[in-house]
C-alpha cells in the first residue's frame, strides 16, 4: 500500500493514502468540512466550494473530503466535470457518472445489492400487515425511480413451463430483469415497454400510477434529493457529492451556460431541504470572473416574451457561497510535507535516507520548480527521493 502510494505521485496522480497523509493546513479542511456535516445533521441543505487558481491543491483537498466523509459515514460520489464528456448542462449524464462513482462507507458493493439487503431486512422486521415497499421509499422521488427501486426488492413471481410459451408472455426474460433495473437506476435509457414488462413480473402494483418517462434535467436533480434522504433513512449519514473542476461549467456557449447556472443553483440554494445532499464544487477564481462578467442584459425571445439569459440574482446569491480559499503552500508547509514524504519514500522501500542531505535535495529541487503545479511539485520530489535510493542501495 505504502509502494503504491508513491508509485502514483510518481506518476503525478492522486493516492488515498498520499492525500491523507501530506494534505496541508489537514485541520482547517476538517473544521470547514465539518460545518457541512452539522447542517446536514440539522435538516439544512450546506455546501462547500473549494476555491483556488490552478496547481493550489483543489483535485487533492476533494480527494481528502471524499475519503474524509466515507469514514465519518457519508455516502460519496466524486466526479470530474468535462464540457465534453459531463456536460453539467446536461444533467442526466451528471447523474450517470455520480451513480457509476457511488461509494458506501461500510461495503464495497453497488447499490442495488445494499438496498436490496437493506430493504429485504426492514420488509422482514415488520408485521404481515405493516408497511409495504413503497413506504420505505421517498414519496418525492422520481415515479419512474420509485418503481425500480420497489421491483429491485421484490422477487420475479414464477411461471411454468406452459405458461412461458404464452404469447403474452414473451417479454418474460427472468435472467435480464436485475441488470435490466440496473441500468434504468444508472440513467440509461431502456424502452418504456421493458420497464413495463419487468415491473409487472416484479409485483409492482402502482408502476401505473404516473408515466414511466423521466423529463427535463429537474427529475434527475430531484433523483439525487430524494436518493440523499433515502441514504439517510438506510442509516448513513447523507451524500456528499464532489465536483472537481467545476470551472468547466462556463465554458460552453451562452445557451448552455444559462441552464447550466439554474441546475447550479438548485444544487447550492435548493427551494426546499435537500435532507442528507452536500454539494462540493471545486472552482478556480476564473469562474467567479465569469459569472460577474455575463451579460444580463441579454435576452432571448420566445414569441412575444423576452427572456434573460442569466439570472442576476444568479451572480448576487453567490458571493455569499461558503468558500474554503487555497493559497499557495509556505515554506513551513513544504518543509512538513516534505520530511513526511521522506518517511513515506523509506517506509515503502525499506531503506534509511540522510535526513540532512533528502531535505536539501528536496528544497533545492522545489527551487527549480517554483511554479508548477504541486503534484508536479510532489513528481519531482519523489524523482529526487529516488535517485538518492539508487545512490545508497546500488
Amino acid at each position: 500500500m505504502l509502494r503504491r502510494a508513491v508509485e502514483r505521485l510518481r506518476e503525478g496522480l492522486f493516492d488515498p493514502l498520499a492525500v491523507r497523509l501530506l494534505t496541508a493546513h489537514e485541520e482547517q479542511l476538517q473544521q470547514a468540512v465539518e460545518a457541512g456535516f452539522r447542517a446536514v445533521a440539522a435538516g439544512q441543505a450546506p455546501h462547500l466550494c473549494i476555491c483556488g487558481a490552478y496547481g493550489r491543491g483543489k483535485s487533492h483537498c476533494l480527494t481528502y473530503i471524499e475519503a474524509y466523509a466515507r469514514k465519518a459515514g457519508f455516502v460519496t460520489s466524486f466526479i470530474n466535470l468535462d464540457p465534453r464528456e459531463i456536460p453539467f448542462h446536461r444533467f442526466r449524464q451528471v447523474y450517470q457518472a455520480l451513480m457509476n462513482n457511488l461509494r458506501f462507507p461500510d461495503t464495497d458493493d453497488a447499490f442495488p445489492k445494499v438496498w436490496r439487503t437493506w430493504a429485504e431486512g426492514q420488509l422482514r422486521r415488520q408485521d404481515p400487515e405493516g408497511a409495504g415497499i413503497a413506504d420505505l421509499i421517498p414519496a418525492e422521488m422520481p415515479h419512474l425511480f420509485r418503481s425500480v427501486l420497489a421491483a429491485m426488492a421484490h422477487p420475479t413471481i414464477s411461471l411454468t413451463e406452459r405458461q412461458r410459451k404464452a404469447k403474452k408472455h414473451r417479454q418474460y426474460r427472468p435472467r435480464q430483469f436485475s441488470s435490466l433495473l440496473s441500468q434504468v437506476f444508472m440513467g440509461e435509457a431502456v424502452p418504456v415497454y421493458r420497464v413495463q414488462s419487468v415491473l409487472r413480473y416484479r409485483q409492482v402494483d402502482f408502476y401505473r400510477d404516473a408515466s414511466l418517462v423521466c423529463r427535463g434535467d429537474e427529475a434527475y436533480v430531484q433523483m439525487i434529493r430524494s436518493l440523499a434522504g433515502l441514504f439517510r433513512h438506510m442509516g448513513y449519514r447523507g451524500w456528499v457529492l464532489l465536483f472537481d473542476e467545476g470551472e468547466a461549467i462556463a465554458q460552453v456557449p451562452v445557451p448552455m451556460r444559462r441552464k447550466s447556472y439554474r441546475l447550479l443553483h438548485q444544487l447550492v440554494y435548493p427551494d426546499v431541504s435537500a435532507s442528507g445532499l452536500y454539494p462540493v464544487f471545486g472552482f478556480t477564481d476564473d469562474f467567479f470572473q465569469r459569472v460577474e462578467d455575463e451579460d444580463y442584459h441579454r435576452v432571448q425571445r420566445q414569441g412575444n416574451e423576452e427572456i434573460p439569459y442569466f439570472e442576476r440574482n444568479y451572480a448576487q446569491a453567490w458571493r455569499a457561497l461558503t468558500r474554503y480559499e487555497l493559497e499557495d503552500l509556505s515554506r513551513k508547509d513544504w518543509e512538513a510535507l516534505c520530511e513526511m514524504l521522506i518517511l513515506l519514500h523509506a517506509c515503502a522501500y525499506r531503506w534509511q535516507p540522510p535526513e540532512v542531505q533528502a531535505g536539501r535535495a528536496l528544497q533545492t529541487r522545489l527551487a527549480e520548480h517554483p511554479n508548477h503545479e504541486t503534484r508536479y511539485k510532489l513528481k519531482a520530489l519523489v524523482d529526487e527521493l529516488d535517485l538518492l535510493y539508487q545512490e545508497q542501495v546500488f
